[in-house]
């Protein structure tokens, strides 16, 4: 009965500083924000996909071969392509040395598949050369993951408990997922314009066909914008409920 009243209390509030009585929690007006941002990040992306999904591309590449050209180009012969089951599921294992292509890019022939596999490429080329921002990434995987999974137990158990340490100890961890999406945004970009150099460099895609590509990319790269818009706009609201329990236990 405690425990119940406590996280009630934690998040409904009960007289205390920014809280009226049984009253709304305005800080979840926080993740209603980074949810309606992330919302309308993955339906532009969608929707950018869909419209040059449309869009043939004249050299008659699909994206796994486009993959290949690509990752030739720039001396990488010791990658893998495979195709794996989804839709924009796209993503480059450095541990396995493996590019795997989802249903909607790897057959594909549309100028947007060619421009998904050749960004996930440019992660290919970033292990190759050891780009800074991607080694920091893969070293902040192990803390991230942790962090990610322990952030909010901890943070709950310290607000039943009015507990300091924990609510400080479940920030930090939630800080350390924040992190890793902050390291992300460049090794994205980054990855981005490698693969557009590779396609303009190589004449995979004429010119109307490359502006479609970067539009295509400008929207995936809007998600890893608004996912950390999100997280941190998550992780200020730790801050103030932190903060709102220890005002109400000097009170």
């Amino acid at each position: 009965m405690f425990l119940l009243s406590s996280a009630n209390n934690a998040f409904w509030g009960y007289g205390g500083r920014g809280y009226g009585y049984y009253g709304f929690d305005w800080t979840y007006l926080l993740v209603i924000a980074g949810l309606l941002l992330s919302m309308m990040a993955s339906a532009r992306v969608k929707s950018t996909f869909a419209q040059y999904s449309k869009l043939r591309c004249m050299a008659g590449l699909t994206g796994a071969s486009a993959a290949q050209k690509v990752l030739h180009s720039a001396g990488i012969y010791d990658v893998t392509i495979e195709h794996v089951s989804g839709d924009l599921t796209d993503h480059y294992d450095p541990r396995s040395k493996t590019l795997r292509l989802s249903d909607s890019t790897y057959g594909s022939g549309s100028v947007a598949a060619v421009c998904v596999a050749a960004h996930e490429c440019g992660h290919a080329i970033q292990d190759k050369v050891q780009y800074g921002p991607l080694v920091l990434r893969s070293t902040l995987v192990p803390a991230a993951n942790f962090g990610s999974s322990l952030a909010w137990p901890v943070f709950f158990a310290g607000l039943i408990f009015s507990l300091r340490p924990l609510l400080t100890l479940g920030i930090v961890l939630f800080s350390l997922a924040v992190l890793f999406q902050l390291v992300t945004l460049p090794v994205e970009f980054d990855a981005s314009r490698r693969a557009l150099r590779v396609l303009e460099e190589n004449h995979m895609l004429g010119e109307v066909e490359l502006a479609g590509g970067k539009k295509v990319l400008s929207a995936a790269a809007l998600t890893y914008v608004a996912s950390l818009a999100a997280s941190i706009l998550q992780l200020l609201r730790l801050i103030i409920l932190a903060g709102e329990r220890g005002g109400r236990r000097r009170d």
